[in-house]
């Protein structure tokens, strides 16, 4: 049974070291970097030969293919999308086209991807950012209002998984009040609870039912005054589970960002206490990947139901021609 973890390596193929590693460690999936991909058949090649060393042929592979700042394939061999605000722009002029654009550009990533064997894009956000907050989210997100990220979410989803690839809903339960970066250190939100519920919370709502999601690194004092989001119970359980209704599949962001504390196998630990099933850990040296893989057990009950329920919820892709999808999406977005 695979490990609740997922888990990345250090270059464009994997040495003999990290495939002992994941052969032993067996995590239930991966994810790719900008320094993992520097042409289309290396990337192949080094997906294929993960799947090969923890020996499952459907081993989710992830990779943070948004657009904009957040790109790890980009040109000359990929090409570039917009952030998302892209289509925040294009919906507030035209609803319908907007919705359209995001589900069209979301489409093209993931023929992007599945041409590679990548099977999960971080993507969509729902994260509502507001004027004050650090500009980690900025651009990355589809507007400030909860029913127009919540829209444009949905479309972006959507058009992934007519690709082939399945999206994950971040960063929940938000993200966009952050007054500061959690790669650098733990944003704490004062904000009153009926406040995040009408809106931060609300824009995850209508999203509620995608296979994926992913957890922000934030402390919400009204509702847990100490612990960030990924390692709360309370949050996990009243907020992400309940409140927004989120049953599926839940990993952390990255173990190893500055805004937890603590050791890497206290925070693996203190992830799954909360009740995320999930661990995501990157840009860890090989001891490093070691001591968090030693704290995450196999999958089991709930958490296993809800991975195998997300890799169920992949579907082949559909017939679509990228050509004319791609001339079609570049007159919209020229007129954006």
């Amino acid at each position: 049974m695979p490990r609740a973890l997922i888990t990345d390596v250090a270059g464009l193929t994997i040495t003999p070291q990290e495939r002992a590693f994941l052969r032993a460690a067996d995590p239930w999936g991966f994810i790719l970097f900008k320094r993992n991909a520097a042409a289309p058949e290396q990337v192949r090649a080094l997906v294929e030969s993960m799947r090969e060393a923890v020996g499952r042929a459907d081993a989710p592979v992830l990779i943070d293919q948004e657009g904009g700042r957040v790109q790890r394939l980009g040109p000359p061999h990929w090409p570039a999308y917009p952030p998302g605000a892209h289509y925040g722009q294009i919906y507030d002029r035209d609803l319908q086209e907007g919705l359209a654009a995001a589900r069209l550009g979301a489409r093209l990533i993931a023929s992007d991807l599945a041409a590679l064997g990548i099977t999960v894009d971080c993507l969509p956000l729902a994260d509502v950012p507001v004027s004050e907050a650090d500009k980690v989210i900025g651009d990355r997100a589809y507007g400030t209002k909860a029913d127009k990220v919540a829209a444009i979410g949905a479309a972006v989803a959507e058009g992934l998984m007519q690709g082939g690839v399945l999206p994950v809903l971040k960063h929940l339960p938000g993200h966009g009040r952050a007054t500061a970066d959690s790669h650098l250190a733990l944003p704490v939100v004062a904000t009153g609870r009926d406040v995040l519920e009408s809106t931060d919370f609300a824009a995850f709502r209508p999203l509620a039912k995608l296979p994926l999601g992913m957890t922000a690194h934030v402390v919400f004092t009204a509702i847990d005054p100490v612990a960030p989001a990924t390692t709360s119970v309370t949050m996990v359980q009243q907020v992400i589970r309940d409140f927004i209704g989120f049953d599926g599949l839940l990993m952390s962001d990255d173990l190893s960002m500055n805004a937890l504390s603590g050791s890497l196998a206290e925070r693996a630990r203190a992830t799954l206490a909360a009740g995320c099933d999930v661990v995501l850990h990157c840009n860890g040296s090989l001891d490093e990947r070691r001591e968090v893989a030693d704290s995450c057990p196999p999958l089991a009950g709930e958490a296993k139901r809800r991975a195998d329920a997300a890799l169920a919820a992949r579907r082949n892709p559909a017939p679509f021609d990228v050509a004319a999808a791609r001339a079609q999406f570049s007159a919209v977005s020229a007129s954006a």
